[in-house]
């Protein structure tokens, strides 16, 4: 049997002790197709939103990348493990007992803009090498700082040193730091327990399927105007030429442009200058 050529979007709520690779590998199977990939990976003990997108749609990427997160995440106090996470090797452990408000005040100082600093254990490249190869390998390498922002942060829950909170949380932010920074913050260590992404730009917990969902054909695929803010024009034949062709057109616009011809779509363009547009997507 062939490959089928879809161009869409689906939304994943990925279950733990399972790669993001993974769960597009079951998607390419399922949907007869080599053509997905995702934006914003899930590590394995991470669950949530994981959007998958299909065909031409995975030009989309570096768009959909930008968009803010919101998380669910629980971490327990005095522990430090090399990942930052509960599935590394123990390098400190010690008891500890810190008020409720001395913790709500140390999550306070993280809302804003910080440097924070990359963990060793991820796939940030430094010298053309990933930095959990630096790290597998027992290699020092200066860890890289990212300016992030943290828009909110609230304490969900403390059960005795396990700790749960609520973040939203910009681009290229650490979750796994975060909670280290915090734990720094409190003159203590921390290290995550568990991590559900909840939210990624508009697409939410809520409005995901399972892969077994996928398995039972219960979902639905979402199309280029669930994705963006479009604008759709209806163009004749003299246009359809050009714009089969590519050429950038004088438009002036801040939105994204679905131009379809008999009501099919032929191409998405992009602003390119103050005054032009040019395509982005050739379906």
């Amino acid at each position: 049997m062939g490959k089928t050529y879809l161009n869409g979007a689906i939304v994943i709520n990925k279950d733990t002790n399972m790669t993001s690779r993974d769960v597009i590998n079951i998607l390419c199977k399922k949907l007869n197709t080599k053509s997905i990939g995702h934006i914003g990976t899930l590590d394995p003990i991470a669950t949530g939103v994981l959007v998958c997108l299909i065909g031409k749609y995975t030009k989309l990427t570096n768009i959909l990348i930008n968009h803010d997160k919101e998380y669910i995440a629980s971490f327990k106090l005095g522990l430090l493990t090399d990942t930052l996470d509960i599935t590394g090797n123990i390098l400190k452990e010690e008891k500890v007992i810190i008020s409720k408000e001395d913790i709500i005040k140390a999550l306070n100082t993280f809302i804003g803009t910080y440097n924070q600093e990359v963990p060793i254990y991820s796939a940030v490249k430094i010298n053309g090498k990933k930095l959990y190869e630096y790290a597998r390998s027992n290699k020092e390498i200066q860890l890289p700082k990212r300016k992030v922002t943290i828009y909110n942060l609230e304490l969900l829950n403390i059960d005795k040193d396990i700790i749960t909170i609520k973040t939203k949380v910009s681009k290229g932010t650490y979750i796994r730091s975060l909670i280290r920074d915090i734990g720094l913050k409190l003159n203590t260590n921390a290290t995550m327990t568990s991590l559900q992404r909840t939210r990624l730009g508009k697409f939410t917990i809520d409005n995901s399927y399972t892969l077994e969902d996928i398995e039972n054909n219960n979902y639905k695929l979402l199309d280029i105007q669930d994705l963006l803010d479009i604008e759709e024009i209806n163009i004749n034949e003299e246009d359809l030429f050009k714009i089969k062709n590519g050429q950038v057109l004088n438009m002036k616009t801040n939105k994204y442009i679905l131009f379809k011809y008999q009501d099919k779509p032929i191409s998405l363009y992009q602003k390119y200058n103050e005054n032009q547009i040019k395509p982005l997507i050739m379906f």
